[in-house]
């Protein structure tokens, strides 16, 4: 057994055993509404913190240059070393 199948099993029998505790937790104790209630601002916090971070990087990253723009120093760059290679 490799070392990557027996993370994959460990990953599984965490997972199972966490899924369980879960259910447990939810219908057949008396902290189902607390579990459920943080259970969904988990997963709120996470979303909308998520697409919080998207929006922050798209406001605050500048804009790419245009096409043209780069195009036109690309050329320029290309006639300089055409001019130095006259030279030499």
């Amino acid at each position: 057994m490799s070392k990557d199948q027996v993370i994959g099993a460990g990953i599984l029998l965490i997972s199972a055993v966490i899924i369980i505790a879960y259910l447990y937790l939810v219908f057949l104790t008396e902290f189902s509404l607390l579990l459920l209630q943080i259970t969904a601002a988990v997963a709120v916090v996470g979303v909308f913190g998520i697409l919080g971070w998207i929006g922050y990087t798209l406001a605050t990253t500048p804009p790419p240059k245009p096409i043209e723009e780069i195009e036109k120093e690309i050329e320029e760059e290309t006639k300089k070393i055409e001019e130095e290679e006259k030279k030499s």
